[in-house]
């Protein structure tokens, strides 16, 4: 029986607001990214979908979602894997300042003292992999952010007929299933609207 994987970015938060880079740094949720994670709370529910563990990136955006969604009932187990891109000396500065295009992402940030988008890529799946192999994980919540969601959901693109998403609007759901360690998308929902993104 196939698992699933419910692979989630987490709400808006203030840095999204002011257009400020955020990966190893953090910024609270805004109200806005508040509803956004009810409205996710409200798509599971709508949609009977139950979750046996849930997960989350260690930054408090994202463990602010999960919490928003969950309503704070239920344990979840927060991981460092799951964590945002490192800009590094770029965190905090005008988003206007990054270069255009994910190919300039791939080592740029590197010379800084952040990270390759190939290290981000490896960490997410070695993370999310040695989540799902677990035997008592059928349907999983993890909660992510947009650059991590990105460089997964890269990693297992398979239609070259089509270009894969770049940016992702806040609480975009990524799901997936997973079987013989082989993870396979299905489709991407926005909980605020309800409709696929793909």
């Amino acid at each position: 029986m196939k698992k699933q994987l419910y692979l989630m970015r987490h709400g808006e938060t203030l840095f999204n607001v002011l257009g400020k880079v955020q990966g190893a740094c953090d910024s609270p949720l805004t109200n806005k990214g508040k509803k956004q994670a009810q409205q996710a709370a409200t798509f599971f529910q709508e949609n009977q979908i139950d979750f046996d563990h849930y997960y989350s990136s260690t930054q408090e955006r994202a463990c602010d979602t999960l919490e928003i969604i969950t309503n704070s009932n239920h344990f979840y187990q927060r991981k460092k894997g799951l964590k945002e891109m490192n800009f590094e000396r770029f965190e905090g500065e005008s988003s206007e300042l990054q270069p255009k295009g994910p190919h300039n992402f791939e080592t740029f940030y590197e010379q800084f003292g952040g990270e390759k988008a190939f290290d981000v890529q490896n960490r997410m799946l070695k993370t999310l992999h040695s989540i799902m192999d677990k035997e008592d994980h059928q349907k999983v919540l993890a909660i992510s952010h947009n650059g991590s969601c990105f460089y997964f959901l890269n990693s297992i693109w398979k239609h070259s007929d089509r270009k894969i998403p770049i940016h992702f609007p806040n609480c975009a759901i990524f799901i997936y299933t997973y079987e013989k360690y082989h993870f396979e998308l299905i489709n991407i929902i926005d909980p605020t609207s309800k409709k696929s993104i793909l």
